[in-house]
């Protein structure tokens, strides 16, 4: 009997031995699935989207792969000027380094007995006003006016104002904006493709981008506004310019110009430390050559009046109420000899 009992006893023990063997080994491998169930999950998740609480899938958004579309903006490439590595003269050229503009004589408002403003134009092709187009290239760069302003512009040196605004100078320009009113805008067109047919069998075309170049001779006039002031207290009647602005010509498809508008204002108060360091052409005498500064201020340059406050209630230019030009210009000397006359009546002889 108890052999019996003891054999029941061993036998129970081996299968309660077996019986945890087989939970050893098969609880590591629940876990290991488990294990790459979760996994399996995490990477399905981070690509297309997990089961959600809810039980559905979230979708992803498909990613945009149209290319941003290139906005081409006009642009005139202006060269830096090239400086001489040696002494391109001979003589030792160091005035124009320290020229400085005289200062201004201060004016007492209740000096000003007489104001006018006036409005003149300066065209290039007359004789006095060839220094305007002098096209020598020097160490500061290319002499022709209009490069002289659009270099200070580019470089910052003075500030540009939206003539198309107004002419007192309230909205500042960037280059940008001068670039795309003197040049027309980048545009693509279709030409052959050489490269890869070279014999035009095949037909094949490619898009090349045409950018029109800025020409410095299709600037052709100037605009000036200035001011006359008889000051009482030095008994002498006074011109001071307030800005200039470059002008170009507004064409009709046939070619011909039907008006001529303003491209920006520049201060010219500003302006004068500048044009204080460039030297004006002179055909006459290589030597003795004034600045641009004194160019200005002793009023060498050929002009016509466009536009007064003298009787004119409307602020019309002459061309608004005077279709001649003939006659517009007679108009500009009268306003002219108003002015003088003024300053001739208050002496008695």
């Amino acid at each position: 009997m108890k052999k019996h009992f003891i054999r029941l006893c061993l036998l129970a023990l081996v299968f309660s031995l077996v019986a945890g063997a087989a939970d050893a080994q098969t609880t590591p491998v629940r876990k290991k699935k488990s294990a790459v169930k979760g996994k399996l999950a995490a990477k399905g998740k981070g690509k297309t989207g997990a089961k959600n609480l809810a039980g559905a899938t979230a979708v992803v958004a498909p990613k945009d792969t149209t290319k941003p579309a290139v906005v081409l903006e006009a642009d005139i490439k202006l060269p830096d000027p090239l400086r001489s590595l040696r002494n391109d003269a001979i003589i030792e050229r160091n005035l124009v380094k320290d020229r400085t503009p005289l200062t201004y004589e201060h004016i007492r408002e209740d000096d000003a007995v007489y104001r006018q403003r006036v409005w003149q134009e300066i065209d290039v092709h007359e004789k006095m006003n060839l220094p305007f187009v002098y096209k020598a290239t020097e160490d500061n760069g290319n002499q022709r006016f209009i490069m002289i302003l659009l270099n200070a512009i580019k470089t910052g040196q003075i500030t540009a104002f939206d003539a198309t605004v107004d002419d007192r100078f309230t909205t500042p320009m960037t280059f940008k904006q001068i670039a795309g009113n003197l040049v027309a805008a980048p545009h693509n067109i279709q030409i052959p493709d050489i490269a890869n047919d070279p014999d035009g069998s095949k037909g094949l075309m490619r898009d090349t981008t045409i950018q029109e170049e800025f020409n410095p001779d299709d600037i052709e006039r100037y605009e000036i506004k200035e001011e006359w002031v008889f000051d009482k207290q030095s008994s002498r009647l006074q011109v001071r310019i307030l800005g200039i602005a470059p002008e170009k010509d507004v064409k009709n498809p046939d070619g011909s110009v039907r008006t001529v508008t303003p491209v920006f204002w520049v201060y010219y108060p500003d302006l004068r430390p500048m044009l204080a360091k460039f030297e004006a052409y002179n055909g006459k005498n290589f030597g003795a050559r004034m600045s641009w500064e004194e160019l200005f201020e002793s009023r060498m340059f050929a002009s016509r009046i466009i536009k007064s406050t003298i009787d004119n209630p409307s602020d019309l230019p002459i061309s608004g109420f005077i279709r001649d030009q003939i006659l517009q210009l007679l108009e500009g000397e009268n306003i002219h000899e108003k002015i003088f006359n003024y300053e001739q009546d208050l002496w008695s002889y």
